[in-house]
This record gives structure tokens, C-alpha cells and sequence, in this order.
């Protein structure tokens, strides 16, 4: 008797299981390159300290300093590139040598093709590296239940005007 409820109770699960990833579709694969133009000073940053530094200057190695961000992301390299997205989040130095920030960032696309959907990207990010990599562990639109990874890579960065390139490849499996 209880080896036919076992049985009944896995058949259901299985067929659940089969029901839900058939209304979801196949799963796909989307590769792209954006990049964020950072402002980390002046009237127009994009990038600000919460925690406050006391001279003006944003502490990025200083354990525990938290920075808020909402950069354009722009199609190509050029600050006046088609903007397609924008990256607001935060970021938390989370290494008592500064070494690493912990970053959470949705990625909101505003532009016609996946205009609406979102990337959410999280993990332990070696800011001194030149490549970084952190986890996309979710999505929304058209990269419903998204996975993957996104690295990160500046470019160029003006210390005169605290502007800098980051270049992100971004690889996710999403339905």
C-alpha cells in the first residue's frame, strides 16, 4: 500500500515537474556586450557614498563603505552610444583589506528590445582585478528565471572627472 502511494506521489511530481517547464517554453541562450559609463564625482555622478565620506572623496577600499549606483548602460564604448539599460544598485566593501566589494545590481533595460526586463546580478566582485566575474542569479521579461555570469573589465577611467568605461559580458540562460 505505501509503495503504491510512493509511487503515485512521484508520478504527480514528474508530471508537474514536465507541465510547468513545457509552459515555460525552451531554454535560451543570450550573450551581449554592454557597457556602463560611470560617473563617480562631480555634479553629474552616478555613483554615490551612503555612508558618507567626510572629504569629498568616495572611500571604495574602506571596509564597510556602501555606494549606491544608477550608471546608463550604453550599447557601445562611446558615452553617446544608444543608451539601452541603466545599473542601479548597490555595492558594499566587504573585505576588511578592500580587496572585494559585494555587488548587487539590477540591470533594467529601457531599450525596445527587451524593454521591461531586468538582469539581477550578485556576488563577490575583486575590484582590483582586471576582469571580474559575478553571478546573474535572476530575471525578469524576457529573461524570465535567468542564470548565468557577467564579467566586468574598466576600460578607461579619467581621474580628473572620476569617469570610467566598464565593458560587461554578460552570458545567461533564461526561458
Amino acid at each position: 500500500m505505501a509503495s503504491s502511494a510512493i509511487k503515485l506521489s512521484l508520478f504527480l511530481f514528474l508530471a508537474l515537474v514536465a507541465y510547468s517547464n513545457a509552459d515555460l517554453g525552451q531554454v535560451k541562450e543570450t550573450k551581449m556586450t554592454v557597457y556602463f559609463q560611470d560617473y563617480s564625482g562631480g555634479p553629474n555622478a552616478t555613483v554615490v557614498e551612503i555612508t558618507g565620506p567626510t572629504d569629498g572623496l568616495l572611500s571604495f577600499t574602506k571596509f564597510g563603505a556602501i555606494f549606491c549606483t544608477d550608471d546608463p548602460i550604453t550599447k557601445g564604448f562611446e558615452e553617446s552610444s544608444a543608451q539601452i539599460a541603466r545599473a542601479q544598485g548597490i555595492y558594499v566593501t566587504s573585505a576588511l583589506d578592500g580587496s572585494n566589494t559585494h555587488v548587487l545590481i539590477s540591470i533594467v533595460f529601457i531599450n525596445d528590445e527587451y524593454k521591461g526586463s531586468t538582469l539581477e546580478v550578485q556576488g563577490s566582485s575583486a575590484q582590483f582585478e582586471r576582469v571580474r566575474e559575478v553571478a546573474v542569479v535572476g530575471g525578469t521579461g524576457k529573461f524570465r528565471l535567468a542564470r548565468g555570469y557577467a564579467t566586468f573589465e574598466t576600460l578607461s577611467y579619467d581621474h580628473a572627472t572620476h569617469y570610467a568605461v566598464i565593458q560587461c559580458n554578460v552570458t545567461v540562460l533564461h526561458y
